[in-house]
C-alpha cells in the first residue's frame, strides 16, 4: 500500500496507530518528536504523514509548516484537539485533513486514501466517463468525398451546397 510517518508523542497511541496500519497493507514509520520527525521525512521518503498537534519539542503546526516549506506531501493532522479553531489552524498550516481522536481503523484508512487519492498526478486518475445520451458530433463536411463519412442524411448524390449558417 502506502509509506506512512506517523509523528507522534504517546508510545500508546503510537503503537496502536503503527499497528493498525501495518494490518492494513502500510509501511509505517513512526516518530516520538518533531524533530525526529522531520529527519525520518528525508530518510523514509513517506507518502503521507499523519502529524499529532502536541508534540514535546515543536507544535504540530510548526512541523507541518515546516515540511510545507519544502514538499508537497500529504498530510493529516491527528490529534486529540477538536476545537474548530484547532481545525482551522491545521488547515491552514497546510494540513489536507484534520482527525480527532480517538479515530477508528476504518475511519483512518479511508481519509488516508481519499487524501492519497486526491494527491495521485491527473495521469492516473480514471479517464471521465462519457455522458449518456451525449448528441453525436456535428457533421462538418465541406465536400461530397468528406460527406460520404458523415452521419447526416446529405450523402455525395444529393449534395449542392453548405447548409446555410
Amino acid at each position: 500500500m502506502s509509506r506512512v510517518l506517523l509523528i507522534e508523542d504517546d508510545r500508546a497511541v503510537r503503537e496502536g496507530v503503527t499497528l493498525t496500519l501495518r494490518r492494513r497493507g502500510h509501511e509505517v514509520e513512526a516518530a516520538a518528536t518533531g524533530e525526529a520527525g522531520l529527519t525520518a521525512l528525508d530518510a523514509f521518503r513517506p507518502d503521507l504523514v499523519l502529524l499529532d498537534l502536541m508534540l514535546p519539542d515543536k507544535s504540530g503546526f510548526e512541523v507541518c509548516r515546516r515540511i510545507r516549506a519544502t514538499q508537497q506531501i500529504p498530510i493529516i493532522m491527528l490529534t486529540a484537539r477538536g476545537d474548530d479553531i484547532d481545525v482551522v489552524l491545521g488547515l491552514e498550516a497546510g494540513a489536507d485533513d484534520y482527525i480527532v481522536k480517538p479515530a477508528r481503523g476504518e475511519v483512518l484508512e479511508a481519509r488516508i486514501r481519499a487524501v492519497l487519492r486526491r494527491a495521485a498526478p491527473p495521469s492516473t486518475a480514471a479517464a471521465p466517463t462519457p455522458r449518456r445520451n451525449a448528441r453525436p458530433p456535428r457533421c462538418t463536411a465541406t465536400s461530397p468525398s468528406t460527406a460520404r463519412a458523415c452521419s447526416s442524411p446529405r450523402t455525395a448524390r444529393t449534395w449542392r451546397s453548405p447548409p446555410p449558417r
